[in-house]
């Protein structure tokens, strides 16, 4: 009984710490998870390979529920590894716990995938060859996450931007998916030294800035993603202490720039098809600043079974 599956990693649109409303879009790194079940082992435990003694009761968590709702039970071991760096707002206790829960799926013998309705769709239908659907398994996930304490809002957005690709608009508090819709942007990501936690922000300083945070809502569900996340970025930087510096450099030669999640890697995007866009000059205009720069894309296929 072994599984594997990635999951993505994912950028900030808009920050759902303001009003539940949330959107964020897949790029291109990937958490990778395998897990073993054992039908007479008691509990289950995790281990993170880039940081061993990283807390792993989120994906413990994760196997857990999963074996309970479409398993007996099992108990086991799950091992995670991760091009997407911990506690950097790239979504990385989203994209482990998608990569987690689908692991399970595989190490059950279900078949995961989306029905002919689209990805939104967790109905069933007659005759579907499909046994868990993405977005079952992704509020599997997110439900795992809140049980954990790893997050405020429970992060569906992260959470469906992860599990399904493309951006994706959500409410986080009934956890519906309101839209979503496919994005080729080439991505550019700075990540400083130090890490923020999502549980440890200042949800009372966000919620402050509510009122850019509907406009950015609106701008999303208009499909004005890149101008979505800029306007974030900056009500955002400012509402949780970052600096706006690198999202002004950035913002003559991006389509759009954002402080992605609680911080601190700010995200810059640019359409390939116009040439206004310069993520290189982007690049050289970080490029003193400590930390490390990734160049990526984004990505609409989503998490898969390996």
């Amino acid at each position: 009984m072994e599984g594997r599956a990635a999951a993505l990693g994912a950028g900030t649109v808009l920050n759902a710490l303001a009003t539940g409303t949330g959107a964020a879009f897949g790029i291109d790194v990937e958490t990778r998870a395998s897990v073993s079940l054992d039908p007479a082992a008691e509990g289950v435990d995790g281990t993170i390979a880039e940081d061993p003694d990283a807390d792993t009761a989120l994906i413990e968590r994760c196997v857990a529920l999963a074996t309970d709702r479409w398993g007996d039970g099992e108990g086991g071991t799950v091992r995670t590894d991760s091009d997407v760096p911990l506690a950097a707002g790239l979504k990385s206790s989203s994209a482990a716990a998608n990569a987690t829960v689908l692991a399970t799926c595989d190490a059950l013998g279900l078949t995961v995938g989306d029905e002919a309705g689209g990805a939104d769709d967790t109905a069933h239908a007659a005759g579907s060859s499909v046994d868990v659907t993405r977005l079952e398994a992704c509020r599997l996930g997110v439900r795992a996450a809140r049980e954990a304490g790893v997050t405020v809002t429970g992060a569906f957005d992260d959470a469906t931007a992860s599990m399904l690709g493309g951006v994706t608009v959500t409410d986080n508090a009934s956890d519906e998916l309101r839209s979503r819709e496919a994005v080729d942007w080439d991505v550019l990501v700075w990540t400083p030294p130090e890490r923020a936690y999502s549980a440890d922000a200042d949800v009372a300083r966000c919620e402050a800035v509510a009122p850019m945070a509907d406009l950015v809502a609106d701008l999303a569900l208009d499909g004005r993603y890149a101008e979505a996340m800029t306007v974030n970025g900056l009500a955002f930087s400012a509402a949780l202490g970052f600096d706006a510096d690198p999202a002004v450099e950035a913002m003559p030669r991006a389509t759009g720039v954002s402080l992605s999640g609680t911080g601190p890697s700010v995200v810059a995007v640019a359409d390939p098809t116009d040439p206004e866009t310069d993520l290189d000059a982007v690049a050289d205009a970080w490029g003193d600043r400590p930390g490390t720069l990734r160049r990526t894309t984004t990505r609409n296929d989503g998490a898969t079974v390996e």
